[in-house]
């Protein structure tokens, strides 16, 4: 296969996957943004810094869900926002239209300049349902993709390169958490602390997951051990993880020739196999998201290096 169709596969996977997290934090910064407290305006700020987009926080001043709307859903410059992913994951696919069923491309097709012409006022009226349009788009496609694409090696970088993103945008998630306590350090274990802490599982769909494995018990380490080290939570890190080994692999046995990318997958899944329960909290969460975050950044620029993209 041409680099350059890899290389269309592989972030048309991942602009899907960032438009519905993207969603899903501004979703969770709704959520957190209702609760009463000193700090309101903080929430907005951390949906901000955890999604990159630094540049457009003006210092100490509240950021509002305005701002958060028109840089994070409507900006046609920011790389993290949704009409961004958007256009650029159907640009992706007509590059490699063949390579793509019809239903992929009818999922892309359908709706993309939903966002174009849309002012932040306009937007901001149904919050929700743009929301859920973009959550059900990018959920239509992986749909498509499981029921009609050939298990072929364009079907391995296509999950590599979604497996890359939701790692990352989960780590993104768990990061919100960090940047809304960090000023208000006294709320750790109140009622809101354990709202923040469901609002993630509800924004990553796995609230009822969560719940089979821990009943009513939200205890925030138990939470960041599921959200990390679940086997079979589909967003969780190390599920992650254990798809781009097994993608990877595949793309191995096919070409016949294992890469860099191979063993930091292999590395990265030891070292969470590794890890008891509780640790990663009590050991500082903050620090390992963003050693995970970094290794992740890696594993994907060596992957475009062993595949030449």
């Amino acid at each position: 296969m041409l680099s350059r169709t890899a290389n269309n596969l592989f972030w048309l996977a991942r602009y899907m996957e960032r438009a519905e997290a993207t969603a899903r934090l501004i979703e969770m910064g709704q959520r957190m943004a209702l609760l009463p407290g000193p700090k309101e305006s903080n929430e907005w700020r951390s949906v901000m810094m955890a999604a990159g987009a630094v540049d457009a926080v003006d210092g100490d001043k509240a950021v509002s869900e305005a701002r958060v709307v028109k840089t994070l859903l409507l900006s046609a410059d920011n790389p993290t926002s949704v009409r961004y992913c958007m256009e650029r994951a159907r640009a992706n696919a007509r590059a490699v239209r063949t390579s793509l069923t019809q239903q992929q491309w009818e999922t892309l097709n359908d709706g993309w300049r939903r966002f174009e012409k849309m002012t932040t006022s306009e937007a901001r009226k149904n919050l929700g349902d743009h929301l859920d349009w973009v959550k059900t788009r990018t959920a239509t496609f992986r749909g498509a993709t499981e029921g009609f694409m050939l298990r072929n090696d364009r079907y391995d970088f296509l999950h590599l390169g979604g497996y890359i993103e939701r790692a990352n945008m989960t780590l993104r998630l768990l990061d919100v958490k960090y940047y809304v306590l960090l000023p208000e350090t006294e709320v750790v274990g109140g009622g809101r602390d354990h709202y923040q802490w469901r609002s993630i599982l509800l924004a990553l769909s796995g609230h009822r997951a969560y719940h089979h494995n821990y009943a009513g018990d939200y205890s925030p380490w138990k939470i960041t051990d599921f959200l990390v080290l679940s086997p079979r939570f589909p967003r969780s890190l190390k599920f992650c993880y254990g798809g781009i080994r097994l993608h990877l692999d595949r793309l191995a046995e096919h070409y016949g020739e294992r890469h860099e990318c191979c063993k930091t997958a292999d590395e990265m899944l030891e070292r969470l196999n590794t890890k008891d329960l509780g640790e990663i909290f009590q050991s500082g969460l903050h620090e390992f998201i963003m050693g995970a975050i970094g290794t992740t950044y890696r594993l994907s620029d060596e992957i475009s290096d062993a595949y030449h993209f």
